[in-house]
C-alpha cells in the first residue's frame, strides 16, 4: 500500500490518507450505509407484523390454526343452536302439558294463566341459554385455539426445519416421535427427502472436486513446460508470444479450477469452527491485495473496527479477499473502494463499497450466480471466472450469515455481510 499523496503505480491499490493504515482496529471508526434490499438468504418470512409495544398485528391471511379455531367454533355454535332448539321444542311440550287448576277458576283463566306461564318461562330460558351459548362459545374458541396449536405443532417443527435448511445444512432431520399418523407419516416423507437431496448434493461436490484435482495435475504440467520453454534464450520471437499466450490461458484455467475447489468446499458442513475477528482479516487481505499486479489503480479505504464471527478462518479470508478483488477489478482507472469491519445490529459486519460501472437493480442477484458477471455470461474473462460472488454466497451460508447487496448511486456495489458473533468465553 502506498499512501494517498503520492502517485501509486499502475496496477497497484492506494490508501486514503484519512484512513487507518494500522492493523489494529480504530473503535467507532465504521460508518456504515444502510444494508441494501437484496439478502441472500432470504429470512423466514413471519406469519404477522409487529406493532410498538410488542402486539402483533393480524397476518395478511388467516393461518390454518385460525382457521381450524373458526371452524371449531362455528360447529360449536351450530351444535349449540341446534341442542337449544330442541331443548325449547321439548321444554315447550312438556310445559304445555301442565294444567292449572284452582277453586272458582273458570277454564278460559286457567287456559290465559297456562299462556302466559309457558311464554315467560321459554322467553326466560331462551335468554339464559344464548347467554349460556355465548359464554361457552368463547370458552370453546378460546381451547379451540390451544387445541389446533397443539395439534399443528409437528406441522411448525416441519416447517421450521425447512426454513433453517440450505445446501450446507441438509444434514439436519426432522426426526418427529410420537404415534405413527399422518403428520408423522409427513415427516418421515421429508426427511428420508432430504436424506436424497444430501446425497445429490455430496455427489455433486465429490464431483466437482475430484474432477478439478485431476485438472490441476495437467495445468501444472502446462504451465511447467511452458515456463522452461520460455526460458530458453534461444526460442523465437513467435514462439515467446503464443508460449506467453497460452501461460496466461493456462493460468486463467488454473484460477477457473482453484474457484471450483473453493466453491465446492464452502457448501460443506463446517468443521472448523473458531473465533475469526474481521478486521484482523480484512487487514491481511489488504495487505496482500497491495502486494498484486492489478489492471486499475484503484484507491482503497480502510474503516476497521473488531468484530469476531466464529466461523473458518481459511474460508472467512477467501469470502474478505473475493469481494475487495471483485470491488478492484470491477471498477474505474482512479476509482474507490471502501471495506468496513465491525459490529452492526447484533452481528460481526463486513462491507466492501467500490465505485465502477452503473449495475442495474434486477442485475444485482444474478451476480451471485456461478460464471455470472455483469453484461457478460461466459468462462472466456480477464476479470476472472465469474465464481467471486458465488463463493461469496457459499461461504456466507456456510456460516449461517447474511448476505446483502445494492446497487451504489453514481456506480458501483454495496456488499454487506452479517455473520453470527463469537460468544465470548465463560
Amino acid at each position: 500500500m502506498t499512501d494517498g499523496n503520492e502517485h501509486a503505480e499502475p496496477g497497484t491499490t492506494r490508501t486514503d490518507p484519512g484512513s487507518h493504515t494500522g492493523s489494529q482496529p480504530v473503535p467507532g471508526a465504521v460508518r456504515w450505509p444502510g444494508p441494501g434490499p437484496q439478502q441472500f438468504p432470504r429470512p423466514a418470512q413471519s406469519t404477522g407484523t409487529l406493532r410498538a409495544g410488542g402486539v402483533r398485528n393480524l397476518p395478511g391471511r388467516l393461518s390454518v390454526r385460525l382457521r381450524l379455531t373458526a371452524l371449531y367454533g362455528l360447529l360449536f355454535f351450530m351444535a349449540g343452536a341446534l341442542l337449544l332448539f330442541v331443548m325449547s321444542v321439548l321444554v315447550a311440550n312438556i310445559l304445555g302439558n301442565i294444567k292449572v287448576i284452582g277453586f272458582g277458576i273458570s277454564d278460559a283463566e286457567a287456559a290465559a294463566w297456562q299462556h302466559a306461564f309457558v311464554e315467560q318461562t321459554m322467553q326466560r330460558l331462551v335468554v339464559r341459554s344464548l347467554i349460556a351459548l355465548a359464554g361457552v362459545g368463547i370458552l370453546a374458541l378460546i381451547l379451540g385455539y390451544f387445541v389446533a396449536d397443539r395439534a399443528l405443532s409437528p406441522l411448525q417443527r416441519v416447517t421450521a426445519t425447512a426454513r433453517r435448511l440450505s445446501e450446507s445444512t441438509l444434514h439436519e432431520r426432522i426426526a418427529l416421535e410420537g404415534p405413527d399418523d399422518e403428520i408423522k407419516e409427513l415427516a418421515d416423507t421429508f426427511d428420508a427427502m432430504l436424506e436424497r437431496l444430501g446425497q445429490a448434493f455430496d455427489s455433486q461436490r465429490r464431483f466437482v472436486a475430484n474432477a478439478s484435482h485431476e485438472l490441476r495435475t495437467p495445468l501444472a504440467i502446462n504451465r511447467t513446460l511452458l515456463e522452461v520453454a520460455l526460458g530458453d534464450e534461444e526460442v523465437s520471437d513467435d514462439l515467446r508470444t503464443v508460449g506467453r499466450t497460452l501461460l496466461a490461458t493456462n493460468a486463467r484455467h488454473e484460477r477457473l479450477i482453484e474457484g471450483l475447489l473453493l466453491l465446492a468446499r464452502s457448501e460443506r458442513e463446517l468443521t472448523t469452527r473458531t473465533p475469526v475477528d474481521l478486521a484482523e482479516v480484512a487487514t491481511t487481505v489488504l495487505e496482500n491485495a497491495a502486494r498484486r499486479e492489478h489492471d486499475n489503480d484503484v484507491v482503497t479505504h480502510r474503516e476497521l473496527a473488531s468484530g469476531t464471527a466464529l466461523g473458518d478462518p481459511v474460508l472467512l479470508e477467501h469470502l474478505v479477499s473475493n469481494l475487495v478483488d471483485n470491488g478492484i477489478k470491477h471498477n474505474d482507472d482512479g476509482g474507490e473502494v471502501w471495506i468496513r469491519t465491525g459490529v452492526l445490529d447484533g452481528y460481526a459486519t463486513v462491507q466492501v463499497e467500490n465505485t465502477g460501472p452503473t449495475v442495474p437493480a434486477y442485475e444485482v442477484e444474478r451476480l451471485f450466480e456461478p460464471f455470472r458477471r455483469l453484461n457478460a455470461d461466459r468462462v472466456e474473462s480477464a476479470k476472472g471466472a465469474g465464481l467471486g460472488l458465488s463463493i461469496v454466497r457459499s461461504v456466507v451460508l456456510a456460516h449461517r450469515g447474511t448476505v446483502y447487496a445494492t446497487s451504489r448511486a453514481g456506480g458501483g456495489l454495496i456488499i454487506t455481510i452479517r455473520l453470527p458473533l463469537a460468544q465470548p468465553a465463560a
